[in-house]
């Protein structure tokens, strides 16, 4: 279903079918799912990063002083 439809099924969902509402609901529900466990994904990488990047950080203070 193209982004056109599915935004004219949102905008008149009283004048809609319930075939329409249920597959504009699932597919949704679908792009949902997928952004969260992209949210999660993101997360994770930018948790690894951060502890990463903290090293080198410490490492190069330790540099400093000595």
């Amino acid at each position: 279903m193209d982004k056109n439809k599915i935004l004219d099924i949102v905008n008149n969902v009283e004048n809609k079918s319930n075939k329409e509402l249920l597959e504009v609901e699932s597919l949704l529900f679908d792009e949902y799912e997928k952004t969260k466990q992209l949210a999660i994904e993101l997360t994770k990488h930018m948790e690894a990063i951060e502890e990463i990047h903290g090293k080198v950080v410490e490492e190069i203070e330790k540099r400093k002083t000595a």
